[in-house]
């Protein structure tokens, strides 16, 4: 991921449109609220698939970051941290139009 997708995570996590861990990802996307899920990359293969999954029923997009756990907590200011949601579709949109960018 580039710096600038890692900004505006950061940027979300600030503007408190970010909800970390399992428990508040999901929830936000069972309410409807999310608009995009972010997983670390060393998500284990149930966590991943279980966020897989619930993209698919939600209809929302999701991304795998190149970045671990550690890095993605200590991103947004956090210990670790290997899912959250986005609850704003204006800082979801920008994140996946910088993602594609890069990939």
């Amino acid at each position: 991921m580039s710096s600038k997708v890692n900004g505006l995570i950061r940027l979300a996590m600030k503007a408190g449109k970010l909800a970390v861990g399992d428990g508040r990802a999901t929830e936000q996307a069972r309410k409807n609220k999310a608009f995009l899920i972010i997983v670390s990359n060393d998500a284990s293969d149930n966590t991943a698939k279980k966020y897989m999954n619930m993209s698919k029923y939600h209809k929302l997009p999701i991304i795998t970051l190149d970045i671990d756990r550690y890095e993605f907590g200590k991103m947004i200011g956090r210990e670790y941290t290997v899912v959250a949601s986005v609850c704003d579709k204006g800082f979801a949109d920008g994140i996946v139009k910088l993602a594609e960018r890069v990939d």
